[in-house]
């Protein structure tokens, strides 16, 4: 255990008094901070750490497994290797350079899956927890066509906009990478134990938290600044104005990469933290286009496995009477009366194009009647 790189990491990890602030100004003067454990007494305290610190340093020194750190430390890496689960520590080959410059880098990531997938391209997806079927839909969207344009697609695995990105990603047959607040032995929510297992099988899930750690509220900021470091930039889809996606663009935007937002209706609570963002400088998008141009991408262009029916759009298959309700349609909810007004058509009709709409993907029923959604 004590010769491993991992192991060295995961201890730096357990030490007391050895929190954010303290390794972050180490960095600074040691670079590598594994060369802490061969230092002398006098040289550890010569650089700030405590005396519980200093204590457990000697203890790993002397390989003392009595020792609340080193014990704490073999406890970890036995869980690890029980629930192969892998440890990309700042000195791995897949640990990613773009993450390793953020302010406040995780020493560690644990990790389940693929983990060379951290070197790809990224994008975040993020957003409401309470989203709308507009929201949703737009979140497995932009998935989807992202991961067409060879961006590969990173959120929470939050319930709401984050599954649906994940899903979007997952479901058009491209891998998708989840940063979870908690230890990779549980699965949180449990709503999305099924999805994250697909993300596990099918791409990576990662966190900074050892197995054995429960889900905090405060874990979750913390993994956002994971979620934004990692990507080029992250899209908001939907957001309340007190919404934790509003933290992880602020922390975007201090890391230095690109925020975008796609606007909503003026009438959705869900709608004005995307508002808010747009008014502060975030790239207001309505196509995948919107976030390529901005990032100056090169990527090559989509797979061409799509058949030539889905690439005109599913328009294409729909009769004068539901391309009537299409076009009477907005993106806000109208009511079956206003409906039947515009378009002229009796109820039975309505209804029954309404219902072709909803299969098509291009309208969803909401709290007032009917919207847009495509």
């Amino acid at each position: 255990m004590y010769s491993s790189s991992s192991a060295q990491w995961v201890f730096l990890t357990c030490l007391p008094g050895f929190g954010r602030v303290r390794r972050r100004a180490l960095l600074e003067s040691v670079p590598d901070l594994t060369e802490l454990l061969d230092k002398n007494p006098a040289t550890l305290r010569a650089l700030g750490l405590g005396g519980e610190a200093v204590a457990s340093i000697l203890a790993w020194q002397r390989r003392d497994e009595n020792n609340t750190s080193v014990e704490a430390t073999r406890q970890v890496l036995q869980a690890c290797k029980r629930h192969s689960i892998v440890v990309v520590d700042w000195q791995h080959p897949d640990y990613p350079d773009v993450l390793r410059h953020i302010h406040d880098a995780p020493l560690v990531l644990y990790a389940r899956g693929e983990t060379r997938l951290l070197s790809r391209e990224q994008i975040g997806i993020i957003g409401s927890r309470n989203a709308t079927p507009a929201g949703l839909d737009h979140a497995r969207r932009f998935a989807a066509e992202l991961s067409e344009w060879g961006l590969l697609i990173t959120s929470g695995l939050a319930l709401g906009i984050d599954g649906a990105a994940h899903a979007g990603a997952l479901d058009s047959g491209h891998a998708t990478i989840a940063v979870v607040g908690c230890g990779l032995d549980r699965m949180y929510p449990n709503q999305h134990r099924r999805l994250g297992e697909r993300v596990i099988a099918n791409g990576l899930m990662i966190s900074e938290y050892p197995p054995g750690t429960p889900a905090k509220a405060a874990h979750f900021p913390q993994r956002n600044r994971i979620i934004s470091g990692l990507g080029r930039g992250i899209l908001v889809v939907e957001a309340g104005l007190k919404s934790g996606s509003l933290i992880t663009a602020r922390m975007a935007l201090e890391q230095g990469r690109e925020v975008f937002a796609i606007p909503g209706s003026i009438h959705s609570p869900v709608a004005r933290g995307c508002h808010y963002l747009i008014k502060q400088g975030a790239q207001l998008v309505d196509q995948v286009d919107d976030i390529l141009e901005e990032l100056g991408a090169a990527w090559s262009q989509p797979s061409d496995t799509v058949s030539a029916a889905s690439e005109a759009g599913p328009e294409s298959t729909l009769d004068s009477r539901e391309i009537a309700v299409l076009e009477a349609l907005g993106y806000d909810p109208q009511s079956t009366d206003a409906l039947s007004l515009a378009t002229g058509l009796p109820a039975d009709q309505l209804v029954q194009s309404l219902l072709l709409l909803e299969l098509e993907g291009l309208v969803s029923s909401a709290p007032g009647g009917y919207q847009k959604i495509a």
